[in-house]
């Protein structure tokens, strides 16, 4: 056995999460992301209780190769008074041929009785069949004790009854699940405690090699997950169960990322393969895409706000030394850190951030000064800059005496008809001057936007050739707090698309929805052309 062994189970409980439907092409994919990410262990499924996941073990063997992790199948012991080599589960977990298998059984006493209707022998009985099975087969088994804390705390003698009987069939590890979520690190610490010292005397076996043997796996449902696994570890625990970004059932599982975080970098342990690390990050959004969720902006470690500053005093420090107010070094996870500029920002954040952006303002004081007064006012006024780095990088320039605006606009303007046979048209005419040249351009849309972006497009792609590789990402309105009505004042967020697919925001704020889309618009051009 390795020191700690990582085993993720993304494929199979993450997969239990609201919403989430992975293909086999997208469990492909996944299970190539966490080898690469360097986990130990990679659960695939359930594979004759899911055809799916009986055609994903099917693929894997000649389409992956895993550099780092074994695969794993998951299925339940046998059933209660059938022989283990008749049950068609268990048969279906020895086809899919991978060379370990998890094995799922009661140990909590009351599932024993009432759910599985059979005797406290019996289930034993099923644990120590199994697992014999299987390692006479030569795989390597894992036994995930269901609702292992919750049976404890109600019957001690019988839970630990169940991980013994299963590590004396050979059982590689006894894996104590927090099934229903509802621990607190505290609580895990001193179960994990009494149960070594109970598997001591029922095994005969030294406390230490005891807890080479045991495993933790824990649901989220206090918020906890993450630091009853640490605690468990903490505690002499070596083997641990994760799924990436925390995905599972209710409010999911222990977070891979953040978990192996905090051992390798808080507690120094051998965690990951080296180089490993700093893949966390583009592993962590890669498989948020393929589960079709968007990444957490906030998620610990591998968040887009992980390390974003916001406070002035924050940025004043962290001018000084970053490590002031960053816990670890952000690259080490694969992640940047980020100056936010908001009505909160002082000199040092907009010095921060503009040298993030690429625009050096310590050698201009008066400048720095006045974009710091200006963003000031604007932010008052309902601009946010937050999320807009395009339109804070143009005000910067703008400020510094550049050309951010390649024309000028002379006057828009946008008419919507609604037709006798129920259709709804848009129609946008621009005027521009552009190099000394008078333009104007007429365009139609299926709305206000559309419509003066086409026209904006029209008019500026003749003069500007990179144009035509720029599209529009997405669009965002938001009525901003304590205005209303039809007067309400609107922030609109645009984001727009290069050619070679990077993207970038631009913030307009008015009274009229469609003047603080111009606005933005406006922007959105001006910053592509910039950047070239």
């Amino acid at each position: 056995m390795t020191a700690y062994q990582v085993f993720d189970t993304t494929l199979r409980d993450g997969a239990q999460r609201e919403g989430i439907s992975y293909s086999v092409v997208d469990k492909l994919a996944v299970a190539r992301l966490l080898d690469e990410v360097g986990v130990g262990f990679i659960e695939g499924g359930w594979p004759g209780a899911m055809p799916k996941d009986t055609e994903f073990f099917a693929r894997a063997r000649t389409e992956l190769d895993l550099k780092h992790a074994i695969l794993v199948a998951f299925g339940s012991t046998r059933r209660a008074d059938l022989a283990v080599d008749k049950d068609p589960q268990v048969r279906a977990l020895l086809d899919a041929q991978t060379p370990a298998v998890c094995l799922v059984a009661k140990s909590d006493v009351r599932h024993v009785e009432r759910a599985l209707r059979t005797t406290r022998e019996e289930n034993l009985a099923m644990v120590r069949d199994s697992v014999s099975f299987f390692r006479a087969e030569g795989r390597r088994v894992f036994l995930d004790c269901e609702h292992f804390f919750d049976g404890f705390r109600f019957d001690p003698k019988y839970t630990a009854s169940v991980a013994a009987a299963a590590i004396e069939a050979g059982a590689e590890v006894a894996v104590m699940c927090d099934t229903n979520g509802g621990m607190l690190p505290s609580m895990v610490t001193r179960a994990i405690g009494d149960v070594a010292d109970r598997l001591a005397v029922l095994l005969g076996l030294p406390l230490d090699e005891v807890m080479t043997r045991l495993g933790i796996h824990c649901q989220n449902d206090t918020a906890c997950a993450v630091a009853n696994t640490v605690a468990a570890v903490e505690a002499g625990v070596r083997h641990f169960q994760c799924t990436a970004n925390g995905y599972g059932e209710r409010p999911g599982n222990a977070d891979l990322f953040a978990t192996v975080a905090n051992l390798q970098l808080k507690l120094g342990l051998p965690i990951l393969p080296e180089g490993c690390l700093e893949k966390m990050v583009r592993v962590s959004h890669a498989i948020a895409e393929i589960a079709n969720l968007a990444p957490d902006t906030h998620q610990a470690y591998v968040g887009a706000a992980a390390f974003a500053h916001k406070a002035g005093l924050h940025a004043s420090a962290i001018k000084v030394d970053p490590v002031l107010y960053n816990h670890i070094d952000p690259a080490i996870v694969g992640n940047d850190m980020r100056i936010l500029v908001t009505e909160m920002a002082g000199r040092a954040s907009v010095e921060l951030k503009s040298r993030e952006l690429g625009v050096d303002l310590a050698d201009h004081p008066d400048t720095l000064t006045r974009v710091t007064k200006r963003i000031k006012e604007m932010e008052a006024a309902g601009w946010s800059f937050e999320a807009a780095d395009a339109s804070f990088e143009l005000l910067v320039r703008e400020e510094l005496g550049e050309e951010v605006t390649p024309f000028q606009v002379e006057s828009y303007r946008v008419i919507v008809e609604h037709r006798e046979d129920g259709g709804v048209v848009s129609e946008a005419t621009v005027k521009l001057r552009v190099g000394g040249s008078r333009v104007i351009a007429t365009a139609e849309g299926n709305g206000p936007v559309n419509a003066l972006d086409r026209a904006l497009r029209d008019a500026l792609t003749p003069h500007f050739p990179a144009l035509a590789g720029f599209e529009l990402a997405d669009f965002k309105v938001r009525i901003l707090e304590g205005s209303h009505g039809t007067g309400a004042v609107t922030r609109v967020l645009v984001e727009t698309r290069g050619a070679d697919g990077r993207d970038w925001v631009t913030v307009g704020v008015h009274e009229n929805v469609v003047d603080a889309s111009w606005r933005a618009l406006i922007d959105a051009v001006s910053y592509g052309l910039l950047r070239g």
